[in-house]
């Protein structure tokens, strides 16, 4: 049995128009019938053009976006029927990491107030020494001092407020990451360092995670397989090093082409 699987999820957006009298003149379909299944421990990279269904499929698998029609199913238990009071139990077990770190993160709390409230979904009894302890511990994992505790957002780097990020995002102990473009808001000498981090953390905790990114590059790099997205439907599924060296359906290959290319000039 799959750890995640989707079964013909679909997530359609009615476009209404009138002013009193509101009719549906079309639909949006920005996930329309997705079929996946992803292994326990397996890092899948999701691929496509802004606006193809990325995001709104990652929100549709935890569930802050209702599906039209479909399921998804997490260790064979259907999300789609659960109802909200289960549901916001269940939603411990898979974190998102945002693309912009800034602001994904509340400005007025500390590191140490942000992470302490992340545990306190999973331990409601945490408190004093031991809490502070296990921030501290969460700060160390993911290559932060833990003498900056007590320090705001805007007072660390774009690298700096993603690894708090990542840590608030480990802090219930998931079962499942879903990383939204998480470092192509970072520059490129600190996004090889987040993606090594992640690859360490999913492998340390056997996490499960759903990386989705637009740069195909980047996704070669970190995931075990490629998923490509275009216009709400998965085009092609792969082993990473299939999908990049031996690319199948059209909308694949003009993503690879895009790929910027160093030529050296003698």
């Amino acid at each position: 049995m799959a750890f995640l699987e989707l079964i013909d999820l679909k997530t359609h957006f009615p476009v209404k128009k009138g002013l009193i009298f509101r009719k549906q003149v079309d639909m949006v379909k920005a996930v329309d019938g997705v079929n996946l299944a992803i292994a326990k421990g397996e890092i899948l990279g999701l691929v496509g053009e802004s606006g193809c269904g990325k995001s709104t499929l990652s929100r549709t698998v935890m569930q802050l976006i209702p599906a039209t029609s479909g399921s998804v199913m997490l260790e064979g238990k259907d999300l789609t029927k659960t109802t909200a009071h289960h549901m916001r139990s269940q939603r411990i077990n898979f974190q998102m990491i945002f693309q912009d770190p800034y602001a994904s993160l509340n400005p007025r709390m500390t590191v140490y107030t942000t992470l302490a409230e992340a545990l306190r979904t999973r331990f409601p009894a945490l408190n004093g020494d031991e809490l502070t302890g296990r921030v501290s511990e969460l700060m160390e994992r993911v290559g932060l001092d833990r003498r900056f505790m007590r320090k705001y957002p805007h007072e660390f780097s774009g690298g700096q407020r993603q690894r708090i990020a990542i840590a608030r995002a480990l802090a219930p102990q998931p079962k499942l990451i879903l990383a939204d473009e998480p470092v192509s808001a970072l520059d490129v000498s600190i996004q090889s360092q987040i993606l090594n981090l992640l690859k360490h953390l999913v492998r340390e905790l056997e996490l499960t995670m759903i990386f989705i990114s637009h740069d195909l590059s980047v996704v070669r790099y970190i995931a075990d397989r490629i998923a490509v997205m275009y216009f709400g439907k998965i085009v092609e599924l792969g082993r990473a090093e299939d999908v990049m060296d031996n690319p199948q359906h059209e909308y694949t290959k003009t993503l690879i082409a895009s790929i910027p290319k160093i030529e050296k000039r003698g």
